[in-house]
């Protein structure tokens, strides 16, 4: 049966789908929008994303997508391993600026929901890691936002002490110093 565990950060939700092993292999049914839905991952779903990150203690993030834009992801790992964090960037939020984090691996088949309103960023943990996830909106450049992955009133506790990261994704503002345009409802 398909696990759903709402972290410290109740809107953030951890996947296991269930795995059916055979002599073959094995199935799984990676997404069913009824079961999710029911929940509390709740999406519509219009685009399927993915990455390679080659060298282990890559960091993509932390990103975002700013209104009208906003993006809810599902976020999988089908080869490696990440450390998965989702930042709450809600104005007036009870867990404002705080962050769960989560292992992901493709043996293990968890699946990480982010939804609008946060920050989100993985840590790859092993050489060659791809990442797929879904979003619930389209891409706009003018749109892109993010967080500096090692803010330090965040104190994330990522798994690197140095990381490989895009010339993007250094220059990103702290949380502080961002006028966040999402609000807890």
């Amino acid at each position: 049966m398909t696990a759903f565990v709402r972290l410290d950060i109740p809107e953030v939700i951890l996947v296991t789908p269930a795995r059916f092993n055979d002599p073959r292999g094995y199935f799984s049914e990676s997404y069913v929008k009824a079961r999710y839905e029911q929940n509390g991952v709740v999406a519509d779903f219009m685009q399927d994303n993915e990455s390679l990150s080659e060298p282990v203690g890559t960091i993509r993030g932390l990103h975002f997508q700013t209104p009208p834009f906003a993006q809810a992801k599902l976020v999988r790992v089908v080869q490696g391993a990440v450390y998965d964090v989702a930042v709450d960037v809600r104005k007036g939020s009870p867990t404002f600026g705080r962050w769960v984090g989560a292992n992901l691996t493709a043996e293990g088949r968890e699946q990480l929901f982010v939804p609008r309103g946060f920050a989100h960023a993985f840590c790859t943990l092993v050489p060659n890691t791809k990442v797929l996830y879904k979003v619930d909106n389209s891409y706009s450049k003018e749109s892109e936002g993010g967080i500096v992955w090692d803010d330090p009133d965040l104190a994330i506790d990522w798994p690197v002490a140095e990381a490989i990261l895009s010339d993007k994704d250094r220059v990103l503002p702290r949380l502080r110093d961002y006028d966040s345009p999402f609000h807890y409802a």
